[in-house]
């Protein structure tokens, strides 16, 4: 007989791990006991030593589905505990701290069998969950994760949900946000006599069906919902929200043996998509439509995707069962801004654009909009990170010696806290230009240390004066370092993978500002995580208006012809007072930006246009591409500082040639650039020893650029990397800024 010392760490808080191991303990005929100590679990087992070894092998082997742990130690103590049983015992909140704060999982097929068991105690109850779904990181509001310390702690239990909470034999033993009819949550619909959950959902059900809006709150914060076969609805709901053009989400009911039948016939489904949307983050993902789609023709207009996801709350399972078809199902917010969680702010807020408000009364401790995927390069990507996937933990390979928060960028905000070898990204913020946008910035700011049991040191932030985030950091007590925005991008790639050797990272996106005081964005940078210099870029042009050039891609593609001495036929600068000003440098900025090269092809290609939403220009020319042209071929020429440039004006002729097919043109751009891509790699390659190449920035969003990307340059010999855990946006800005600061601290200590 043996006793052996276990400690565990990893994800194994919130996941159920604790009755798992109690049962295993018995299993095994081991005695001793189990405890929670601050994001650990500690075990002391007594038995055989052929026990000991089978239970510590299944420690892993067996571990819940939710869960990810690893042991820390494992060692052999004395043998003089006696144990009468093995048993659960108090957590310790006094032990060293290695906090893991789970993400908001999905309901579980347990639940939803009980769900719809008319002999259940929690049948159709909205809330119904166990410790291996249900919400975490939106109701935790103190760590270790007891009910005390939930937002669920003003639902004391009932006797029978007691007795399951407190049965180590039940799976809800220690759910902490177990709730039945009786004692848990209820829904209300406002401005209706209705009551009850049956007749508010049949009230809400009948309001969708008349083509109305209505606002439901969720895990993490509300919805819009709508009709997604009605286009009337559709276009009301754009109406209200002033979103004219940007793409919905849909919402399909599970249907058939793995639940994907009713979003099957809408979407073409590769194996890795399906996996991912079965998945427990229960993400939004991009899928293409298919031949038979047939929803309201203004769900995604002008593209060949749509954004699709399952319910993955009970509300939203009941919601969809009755509905018996696709919803629309889009952030309940003002556009930009962090979704909404309150009752009362989201009825001010939302109250013209929602026709009726289903609310409930278990409190949103911080919002969690939902996470977003794409397929890129045979894998599935995050272009943002939200409910169900984050926040998101990631190793730092370079120990640090204080902690740091990084507070990202402007666009797609997000931010980071980081100590001794470990980085915490936030869920998705949202553009942190609206006073809602920093209020909630600064709680998960808060929050964050808080939950982690971390105090930041320092801050870091982007080097451009004018991001919200880089003025609130200033306005900080403590010391701020900056980091300019595409050597974060470049740390990023080069931190998540943290391999040896020189790397060469392109960094394609709109724009950020440069050493040099221009706008970059279509750049590559050699070196290492903290240690980078620019060796490409592309041909310099102004940006008439500057920031407008965003929103009116019109703007980006005459600036190519004016800086290439042509005149471009179908410029909408009619009276010449636009290009004048460019002439007398007036607000025109300087830009390498590949983002904009894109905007310009699509105004060309597609037309003029003013877009509603970012990026819309170059995902409606993406749409556009079915296969790889011949690219034309863009001359390479170094600068006085020896950076390598690429001539975009060559591709002028070829994309604005109006006898040749729209889909054919923007084929013949998307190769073309991404040779380009390439040919700098191989021209870098020619005078500096390269172990890798990565590709960060939001230009490599664009699937088709992508993997032709990758393509090319594997066939040349390169490795690529293209980061998997975060997205390659501005959303992994922060955890770039960390890295960075890392990298270059642990060289001055070596």
């Amino acid at each position: 007989m043996q006793c052996v010392r276990i400690r565990l760490s990893g994800h194994v808080q919130g996941v159920g791990f604790r009755p798992f191991v109690y049962r295993l303990a018995r299993a095994h005929e081991i005695k001793g006991h189990v405890q929670n100590q601050l994001g650990e679990v500690s075990i002391v087992a007594h038995g055989s030593a052929d026990a000991l070894s089978r239970f510590e092998s299944e420690l892993i082997s067996k571990a819940p589905p939710l869960s990810r742990p690893a042991v820390t130690l494992s060692e052999v103590c004395d043998d003089d505990f006696e144990f009468d049983d093995f048993e659960i015992i108090a957590s310790c909140n006094d032990a060293e701290a290695h906090i893991f704060v789970p993400p908001d999982y999905f309901m579980c097929d347990d639940c939803r069998a009980e769900l719809l068991d008319p002999d259940d105690r929690r049948f159709n109850y909205p809330f119904i969950n166990c410790t291996q779904c249900g919400p975490r990181y939106t109701l935790i509001e103190s760590l270790p994760y007891d009910r005390p310390n939930t937002s669920m702690k003003d639902f004391p239990l009932c006797a029978a949900c007691n007795a399951e909470y407190t049965d180590p034999l039940d799976r809800r033993f220690h759910a902490e946000p177990i709730a039945c009819p009786v004692c848990g949550p209820a829904l209300q619909l406002e401005g209706s006599d209705a009551t009850g959950t049956e007749e508010i959902l049949d009230t809400a059900i009948q309001e969708l069906r008349n083509a109305g809006i209505v606002a439901v709150k969720g895990i993490g914060g509300y919805h819009l919902i709508c009709d997604a076969m009605n286009d009337a609805a559709v276009a009301n709901l754009r109406q209200r929200k002033q979103r004219p053009d940007k793409p919905l989400a849909v919402m399909f009911p599970l249907s058939g043996d793995d639940g994907l039948d009713a979003l099957r016939h809408h979407a073409r489904l590769e194996e890795c998509e399906a996996r991912l949307i079965r998945s427990p983050a229960r993400p939004i993902v991009l899928l293409r439509k298919s031949t038979a789609y047939s929803l309201a023709k203004n769900i995604a207009p002008g593209l060949g995707e749509i954004g699709a996801f399952l319910p993955y709350s009970p509300l939203h399972s009941l919601l969809l069962d009755r509905f018996g078809g696709p919803l629309v199902a889009t952030s309940g917010n003002i556009s930009g801004e962090p979704v909404l969680t309150d009752n009362d702010e989201a009825s001010n807020r939302l109250n013209k654009i929602a026709d009726a408000f289903v609310h409930h009364n278990r409190p949103i401790v911080r919002p969690a909009d939902d996470s977003v995927f794409r397929r890129i390069d045979a894998a599935m990507r995050p272009l943002r990170l939200g409910r169900g996937s984050a926040p998101v933990e990631l190793a730092m390979p370079w120990h640090q010696s204080e902690p740091i928060l990084a507070v990202g960028g402007h666009m797609k905000g997000a931010l980071a806290i980081s100590w001794d070898d470990r980085v915490v990204i936030s869920p998705h913020i949202g553009e942190m230009d609206s006073p809602r946008s920093l209020a909630v910035f600064e709680q998960i700011a808060t929050d964050l240390q808080e939950l982690y049991g971390v105090q930041a040191q320092a801050i870091v932030c982007d080097a451009h004066g004018g991001y919200t985030t880089h003025r609130w950091a200033k306005k900080h007590p403590l010391p701020v370092t900056t980091v300019w925005h595409h050597e974060a991008h470049a740390s990023a790639v080069a931190a998540e993978f943290a391999l040896p050797g020189q790397w060469l990272v392109f960094t394609w996106d709109g724009v950020g500002l440069g050493e040099d005081g221009t706008l970059w964005g279509g750049e590559a940078l050699l070196g290492n995580a903290g240690n980078w210099r620019r060796v490409c870029s592309q041909r310099a042009f102004r940006l008439p208006g500057g920031e407008r050039a965003g929103r009116e891609p019109w703007r980006s593609a005459a600036a190519l012809f004016w800086e290439a001495g042509l005149d471009w036929a179908n410029s909408p600068d009619d009276s010449g007072l636009l290009e004048a000003s460019w002439r007398a440098r007036l607000n025109s900025p300087v830009t390498t930006a590949a983002g904009r090269l894109f905007d310009a092809a699509a105004a060309i290609i597609c037309g003029p246009m003013i877009t509603s939403f970012e990026a819309q220009g170059p995902m409606i020319l993406e749409s556009l591409c079915r296969q790889q042209r011949a690219p034309v071929a863009m001359p390479l020429h170094a600068d006085s500082d020896g950076i390598l440039r690429g001539d975009w004006q060559p591709l002028l002729a070829r994309i604005s040639d109006e006898s040749v097919s729209r889909q054919e043109r923007a084929e013949l751009f998307h190769s073309s650039m991404a040779q380009l891509l390439v040919d700098q790699a191989i021209a870098v390659s020619d005078k500096h020893d390269i172990q890798q190449v990565g590709l960060a920035g939001g230009v490599f969003q664009n699937r088709v650029l992508t993997e032709q990307v990758c393509s090319l340059l594997g066939g040349a010999g390169f490795k690529v990397l293209l980061p998997r855990q975060l997205p390659c946006n501005d959303a992994a800005i922060c955890y770039g800024q960390a890295a960075h600061v890392a990298a270059q601290n642990g060289r001055k200590e070596s």
